[in-house]
């Protein structure tokens, strides 16, 4: 007989919302379950997404720069070379200490796990590794996985997902992104800064849809001042591998002509997909949205009762910071408090060089849905520490209510983007108007300077420096 064991909460997913909110929730006072089916904690986030990506993004940044540092009157004998091999082992290290700091807060909070695939058996009971949980209340929290594209088969050797892409052993000479979205772009500036000959192969005739299009245009210049190839509205149709290399037929969607290329290696980055495998949900027969995510209301609850999911899963941004908060706030909620996500004032950012940070609509968002609004928009050129470190990429975008200044958006590129960007969130969430962020005194100099230069420009048309 298998021994069945009682929870206040099971959750099904150690990543960043299914941790949190294992955590969170055991601060409340529940006793939790986490399941989660690698050996380690931190979803795709911390093992093969954010951090790694991060921390490679970091180290060939410092590979470039250090190439260039002679402009800075800084001269380095001998010749700059890259050890792969010794840059992958930090990456390594990094997600290292970051899953196994997951696991010593798992116990530090005393939330009890188990490494395996969960599977429901009904709406109250999971099956892992052959042993029976129980809860009135199970949280699916388990991300999402690479999209991917018909008749291209991913091997993780020659035609890569962005996992087999942070784990090459060597530089690639010709690598395909296919897609230009956050994740393509982000390990292709990787390996372009590290030697490779970067193509991006984009359907759409822009980068990043959900991009600001002013930002979206300077972005795009500047990763082709970099050395990074475009090739928009490209449709690639099939893949074939012959003696190591990866020969593409695409479509050129514009002209309506076939077009070939050839490449080392190939990064399929279109996108990611939930990822509700093997999880016995047609043993409950829960409500699946048209685009595969699960349905839930505002509380995150399924169509079953009892039954919660977050994060990758259902609707929204792809995001591990959306996912975090939706965690928490679904952990105080079970327990009779009721805080809210405000989904207006998640931000996203691309972690390329210049980085892109923004909050709320675009403009053309604005214009679509008949907001009136103000613009400021100050250029980091015009700004004194962007001047002293040579920083001086880019531009703060501030949209703001034309009848109340209430801010509506914000859009940055440049240096630190992720990071300024803050600000410009803290001050939505507590429904600041851009005379406000023009009135605060920031630091002299800073590249912050330029949100309050931006947000004078939005109020009065008016600012000091340019």
């Amino acid at each position: 007989m298998i021994k069945e064991i009682k929870y206040d909460l099971i959750v099904i997913g150690g990543g960043p919302g299914g941790y949190v909110a294992s955590i969170r929730a055991a601060q409340l006072g529940l006793k939790v379950l986490c399941v989660e089916k690698r050996k380690t904690f931190g979803g795709t986030c911390l093992n093969v997404g954010c951090i790694p990506s991060k921390t490679l993004l970091h180290s060939s940044h410092l590979f470039e720069k250090t190439k260039k540092l002679s402009s800075f009157g800084i001269n380095i004998n001998g010749e700059i070379s890259l050890d792969l091999e010794k840059m992958m082992k930090n990456k390594y290290n990094a997600v290292d200490k970051l899953t196994l700091g997951i696991a010593g807060l798992f116990k530090k909070n005393k939330v009890e796990y188990e490494i395996g695939e969960g599977k429901f058996l009904d709406k109250n009971t999971i099956e892992v590794n052959k042993k029976k949980y129980i809860s009135d209340k199970i949280l699916i929290a388990t991300g999402s996985e690479p999209a991917t594209i018909p008749n291209i088969k991913i091997d993780e050797t020659n035609i890569v997902s962005s996992t087999g892409a942070l784990d090459f052993t060597k530089v690639p000479k010709k690598l395909a992104v296919i897609g230009g979205g956050y994740i393509g772009l982000e390990l292709g500036s990787v390996w372009n800064r590290l030697g490779s000959e970067v193509t991006v192969l984009e359907f759409t005739d822009t980068l990043v849809p959900s991009m600001d299009s002013d930002v979206a245009n300077i972005f795009h210049k500047t990763l082709e001042k970099q050395g990074i190839k475009f090739s928009l509205s490209t449709k690639v149709e099939s893949a074939d591998i012959k003696n190591g290399n990866v020969d593409l037929s695409c479509i050129d969607l514009k002209q309506d002509s076939k077009k070939k290329y050839s490449f080392n290696k190939v990064l399929v980055a279109i996108g990611r997909k939930p990822y509700l495998k093997n999880l016995g949900l047609e043993n409950i027969n829960i409500e699946v949205n048209g685009n595969g995510t699960i349905k839930v209301d505002k509380n995150f609850q399924t169509s079953i009762s009892g039954i919660y999911a977050i994060g990758d899963v259902i609707d929204g941004p792809m995001l591990a910071h959306k996912a975090s908060s939706e965690g928490h706030v679904f952990a105080e909620n079970i327990v009779g408090k009721y805080p809210e996500v405000n989904y207006n004032c998640i931000p996203a950012v691309v972690y390329t060089e210049p980085e892109v940070a923004w909050v709320g609509p675009t403009e053309k968002d604005l214009i679509k849905s008949n907001t009136p609004y103000k613009k400021g928009l100050f250029p980091f050129s015009a700004n004194a520490r962007g001047k002293t470190t040579g920083e001086t990429i880019g531009s703060i975008k501030f949209l703001s209510h034309k009848k109340n200044d209430k801010i509506l958006s914000v859009h940055i590129i440049g240096a630190h983007a992720g990071e300024l960007i803050g600000e410009a969130v803290a001050a939505m969430e507590a429904g600041l108007c851009a005379e406000d962020i023009a009135l605060i005194c920031h630091a002299h100099p800073t590249l912050s300077e330029s949100m309050k230069e931006a947000a004078s420009l939005s109020f009065s048309g008016k600012t000091l420096h340019f």
